[in-house]
């Protein structure tokens, strides 16, 4: 069995939750023997696997139609998670969701994140199979090193003692920033760092204006940081604060777990089933649950959630993925056996 992955805008989306789930696939791919291409001219596939919804993305699903190959769509996105981002993204959400859905209702089979974005698929009207896997995570990239966390103390100069709590994420309102940034004025004790970047162009102008400078002197906005730096960061901050309003998993969620952090998260629908309140998590609601919660959290006046958030992150390892995904893979090319079996048994009257 062969998967051609595509990904359109791999360059674009590389910082993205989205691109780190491409590398998901394909190291997932790999763990379970399972061949891969990204070459979009390929032929020899079997399944088109694809991630984006960009403007070659009907071309690329009538071209597998014209060749006889099945099609699954990676859902990653829905109206929900589009509204509150770029500017004007409340305007054309409504849009957005049907060309969406005129999409995804193109495939054989359908994978979402969780099981909260297979009820929003479903109701959207589409009655395509879907089965909810996690995008996954890669467990030893994020294991405990001291070289990682000396890396991350040093770029940012962290003082000892000093207490530090990150969050990452794209500019976006919907990820919960205004929130970050609110939560900090009240704690000025505190170092408060979000990482990540999204063009200023594209986003409203309340937010372009936060990070710019509209922020107290706590609250940090470094960019976009890879490799060794925001791997320590994980696991050297005190804590990992993710107000988000909505998502379809949080891969971010899933790195802070894997490094063994206490995390705190807005308490929404698309956590329930794997991320459970006061167990493998902390949750919260408003901007004054969310203050004593931190400062809770810091002092140590709460049990710590490390253990259990750390056996979440292990059922959801790149390797338990690959299992799933190549039973989904049998599953759509089994039905697309026994069709041809069908038609040469027709043939044979």
């Amino acid at each position: 069995m062969k998967i051609l992955l595509y990904f359109e805008g791999e360059k674009i989306l590389a910082k993205s939750g989205i691109g780190r789930a491409l590398d998901h696939q394909k190291r997932a791919l790999s763990e379970v023997g399972i061949e891969y291409t990204l070459d979009p001219n390929c032929t020899d596939y079997d399944i088109l696997h694809i991630n984006t919804y960009g403007i070659h993305s009907h071309g690329m699903i009538s071209k597998a139609r014209k060749l006889g190959k099945k099609v699954i769509y990676h859902a990653h996105s829905t109206e929900e998670d589009f509204r509150n981002s770029f500017v004007g993204s409340n305007t054309i959400s409504p849009l957005v969701k049907k060309y969406l859905v005129s999409l995804y209702k193109k495939a054989d089979y359908i994978i979402t994140p969780t099981q909260y974005s297979k009820e929003l698929l479903q109701g959207y009207g589409i009655t395509v199979p879907i089965s909810a896997i996690s995008n996954g995570i890669d467990l030893e990239r994020f294991k405990h090193s001291e070289q990682k966390e000396e890396a991350f103390r040093a770029h940012f100069n962290i003082k000892e003692n000093e207490k530090v709590i990150i969050c990452v994420g794209l500019y976006f309102e919907r990820k919960g920033i205004i929130d970050f940034v609110e939560i900090a004025k009240r704690l000025p004790e505190y170092r408060f760092i979000w990482f990540g970047y999204t063009p200023m162009y594209s986003i409203p102008k309340n937010v372009r204006d936060i990070v710019k400078g509209e922020h107290p002197e706590n609250v940090e906005f470094p960019g976009y940081i890879k490799g060794d730096i925001i791997e320590g960061a994980y696991s050297a901050a005190d804590l990992f604060f993710f107000p988000s309003h909505e998502e379809t998993e949080g891969i971010v969620i899933l790195e802070a777990l894997a490094s063994k952090q206490q995390i705190l998260v807005r308490d929404i629908p698309v956590y329930a089933g794997w991320l459970k309140k006061n167990i493998n998590c902390y949750m919260g609601k408003t901007q004054d649950e969310f203050t004593l919660l931190i400062q809770q959290i810091i002092n140590h006046e709460l049990p710590s959630t490390e253990e259990a958030g750390y056996a979440t992150a292990k059922e959801k390892s790149i390797e338990e993925i690959g299992q799933e995904l190549k039973e989904i893979y049998r599953k759509v090319a089994d039905v697309n056996n026994k069709s041809e079996s069908v038609v040469h048994q027709g043939n044979s009257y």
